[in-house]
């Protein structure tokens, strides 16, 4: 039989005596289900011929039956929701023989040059890796999670390409990576391989059953049966993709040494484009359209940079994979959205609220904004912990109700009674600012700050133009000296913290009231984990100085495929300026990035523009 003969090629002991370790390990569960009631019996028969007359035997008999009635009944019931519960089905871009026939065509060929059968369908998904799933389950059908030959009885299972693969790699390179995962289809076509696979994936989809509500006693015997059989079904299918690469060696071998190379560095760029460039638009409501075609920038950047990268875009010129599709940038549009609903958990469908951006409007509707709403955020936070805004150029001052301006500190410095005490006259926010407005205090640091207080000195004369609004030079003074456990910096941090966890709460409480946000209303596989308060203050005041460099200065927002938002000066890349923010949040020392500023023509006096 086609692609069934081979499952012994490869793997010792092979896939099929762990399929039927794991198929025993059902029998052997079907007969403790039948063995109260195969007791039963006996004990009914020996009744019924005189054999066991008397007492005790007819309670005993009883009893027994009824342990047997209850028995086969929860089996029953536990063997219903194993059968018919919907195993997981991975969210992906469905791709039709109509839309990629070229692509159909070449899996196709595969599969006969190697002897297997051709995969029933085709999906893409966003990211780098490609493999079979079955989504044959009586359930999928029912529920309408798939339809079409893909899901009738005994079909292959459909081979999962991973989107940033076709646009990087060449059409050849793209043929050696798929050879051993289309191999896959012959052992998986076998069916004591299939019986085991089905087994285990009901297994799986039972503890999942388990969770609701009087299905609670179900989770248990699944989980059981799962320890039971955990160790075979991992050898079994590591037998299987044994058996699929000793079957592909004869398929551009040579070339698939080379394409794992790709495959790599498709990793890595495609890791980079979504944690620093995508990652900012996705947090400001926009999902970049074109995520696979950017990964072949952010590749071909990385090249340029990285020497052991050389040589790679030199393959530019020969024919791209993704030409194998009949509209790659629908294709592509397709895969980015569904790439922010499992790394972002953004909505299902486009809208007012999320809607796409274009990599040439990224740096105005994406990094300008998100600098000009960083910026508002912290000065929101300092009107909280330090007085008002729009405080002239210098300290930090406190203002009575006429507007004047009255005694003001040294910003950051503590009084000498400590942390939780005031100098008299001294303006004390409280030491609780960070969890105000009901929002939960951050755990950590920056949450535990005490009381930040100023000590009186002299106010700074108003600047000579008359600014007033939200400056830079408010916070160079804020944080200057602010570093020290309890200081003002810390506070700030802390309130940092506090507000944007508030924002997203109540941005994922309003996505989540509409329909098309649906079960995804956290990422299901989150790109980041939570930033710390000091990086989170790091981050404001870049963004502060990068508005004032706009505002000032004629700099201009940017985008680098690898790194995300940049400043641009001249036209030309800044990558100075974070050890000098670096250097203010952390030491209090404002003087490097004073000296930076000058150097710009940056006015820290003059206001920013906010959103």
């Amino acid at each position: 039989m086609s692609g069934i003969g081979s499952i012994m090629e490869a793997g010792v002991p092979s896939a099929r005596s762990h399929a039927l370790a794991v198929l025993r390990v059902r029998s052997r569960a079907l007969a403790v289900a039948l063995l109260p009631a195969a007791l039963a019996v006996v004990l009914v028969a020996a009744r019924a011929t005189g054999r066991l007359a008397g007492e005790p035997w007819g309670t005993v008999t009883l009893v027994v039956c009824a342990v047997a009635a209850l028995v086969l009944l929860l089996g029953g019931v536990f063997a219903a929701v194993v059968l018919r519960a919907s195993p997981a089905v991975t969210p992906t871009v469905p791709l039709s023989e109509a839309a990629a026939p070229d692509l159909y065509r070449l899996v196709r060929d595969l599969a006969d040059r190697m002897d297997v059968p051709p995969p029933s369908a085709i999906a893409l998904t966003p990211d780098c890796d490609s493999w079979l799933e079955d989504r044959t389950h009586a359930a999928h059908r029912r529920g309408g999670i798939v339809g079409g030959p893909q899901s009738a009885p005994g079909a292959a299972p459909v081979l999962v390409i991973g989107s940033p693969f076709l646009w990087w790699m060449r059409v050849a390179e793209l043929r050696a990576v798929l050879a051993p995962v289309v191999a896959g289809t012959g052992p998986s076509a076998h069916p004591d391989i299939a019986d085991a696979r089905g087994f285990v994936r009901g297994l799986d989809a039972a503890v999942d059953v388990g969770s609701r509500r009087g299905l609670g006693w179900i989770a248990a015997p699944a989980r059981l049966l799962l320890r039971l059989c955990r160790t075979d079904a991992a050898e079994m299918e590591r037998g299987v993709a044994a058996a699929a690469s000793d079957r592909a060696q004869g398929v551009d071998y040579g070339l698939r040494i080379v394409a794992q190379e790709q495959v790599g560095l498709a990793y890595a760029g495609w890791d980079r484009l979504l944690t620093r460039v995508a990652l900012p638009a996705w947090r400001m409501g926009r999902w970049p359209a074109h995520l696979d075609a950017g990964v072949v920038s952010a590749l071909t950047e990385l090249s340029r940079r990285d020497r052991l990268a050389e040589g790679f875009t030199s393959r530019l010129g020969e024919r791209p994979a993704c030409d194998l599709l009949e509209q790659p940038g629908v294709i592509d549009e397709a895969t980015s959205l569904l790439a922010a609903r499992l790394f972002h958990g953004g909505p299902a469908e486009a809208g007012p609220q999320w809607s796409p951006v274009e990599w040439t409007a990224y740096p105005e509707e994406v990094v300008d904004r998100k600098w000009r709403a960083e910026a508002a955020r912290l000065h929101t936070a300092l009107d909280a912990l330090a007085g008002p805004a729009g405080l002239p150029a210098g300290p930090i001052g406190t203002t009575g109700t006429t507007g004047t301006t009255g005694p003001t500190a040294s910003a950051g410095s503590v009084s000498p009674a400590g942390a939780g005490s005031a100098a008299p006259g001294a303006s004390v926010p409280p030491a609780a600012a960070a969890g105000a407005s009901g929002s939960p205090v951050p755990s950590g640091p920056s949450a535990t700050a005490g009381s930040a207080t100023i000590e009186a000195a002299d106010a700074a004369p108003p600047a000579a133009d008359g600014f007033a609004g939200p400056t830079l030079e408010r916070v160079l003074g804020c944080l200057t000296g602010a570093s020290g456990e309890g200081a003002l910096g810390e506070a700030l941090a802390g309130r940092l913290s506090a507000d944007l966890a508030r924002e997203e709460r109540a941005a994922g409480t309003t996505g989540g009231a509409g329909k098309a946000r649906g079960a995804d209303a956290v990422p299901l596989f989150p790109l980041q984990p939570p930033r710390s308060g000091r990086d989170l203050l790091a981050d404001h005041v870049t963004a502060m100085v990068c508005c004032a460099a706009v505002d000032s200065a004629g700099a201009a927002p940017g985008m680098d495929w690898l790194d995300g938002p940049v400043l641009l000066v001249g036209g030309d890349r800044r990558t100075d300026l974070a050890p000098r923010v670096l250097c203010l949040v952390e030491d209090g020392d404002p003087e490097p990035l004073r000296d930076w500023l000058s150097a710009l023509g940056v006015r820290t006096e003059k206001p920013v523009r906010l959103v």
